[in-house]
């Protein structure tokens, strides 16, 4: 249960501002069909987020036991670092016009691409190298980008403006920084 909770906590307060809740509210702004836009982004979130959460397994098969929490610490550490640097949507990322196929796969295809490299992505990969959950950690990053993207589909602009992002950002970057020291306080400890 600590991998999904720590998953969707970590991974909801990054997104809060980040490049792929930007797409939301781009998406909702242009299509203008939230459901749709919300089925994209649960789809490629899944997908997205199992193809990352399974190299993180893969890696942590790799990195000696002893290894492996001081490394996951430090790119915590570094999420959070990064978190404070707020995100831009550039416009070649933001789609201009509506896959044929309509707003679900212009929403998916948008939203997939998006995401890859993200330091949502990224810390899924971690999350899943430091716990042994795969499926916990997948569900609990994908619940996280949906407790984050639902509202800026639904209520759009207006609930961006409304926010403390600045706030959000230094919260979610001393989650993140926390999660690290923690990881390798507890890596000290056995050590």
């Amino acid at each position: 249960m600590d991998a999904f909770l720590t998953s969707t906590a970590l991974v909801a307060l990054a997104e809060i501002g980040d490049k792929t809740q930007l797409l939301s509210f781009v998406l909702a702004a242009r299509l203008r069909k939230p459901w749709p836009i919300i089925a994209g982004i649960f789809v490629a979130t899944i997908l997205n987020h199992a193809l990352a959460g399974s190299v993180g397994v893969w890696v942590a098969q790799y990195i000696p036991t002893h290894w492996l929490p001081w490394i996951v610490g430090i790119v915590f550490v570094v999420f959070g670092l990064w978190t404070l640097k707020p995100d831009t949507l550039d416009d070649d990322e933001a789609p201009s016009e509506m896959h044929p196929a309509g707003a679900f796969v212009t929403t998916a295809i948008a939203f997939f691409i998006a995401e890859m490299g993200d330091k949502t992505q990224l810390a899924t990969v971690a999350l899943a190298a430091r716990f042994d959950a795969l499926a916990w950690v997948v569900l609990g990053t994908t619940v996280g980008m949906m407790l984050a993207n639902v509202p800026a589909v639904l209520l759009g602009e207006g609930l961006a403006k409304r926010l403390p992002l600045k706030l959000i950002r230094w919260i979610a970057a001393g989650v993140f920084v926390l999660t690290g020291v923690v990881t390798m306080a507890g890596a000290a400890s056995l050590g």
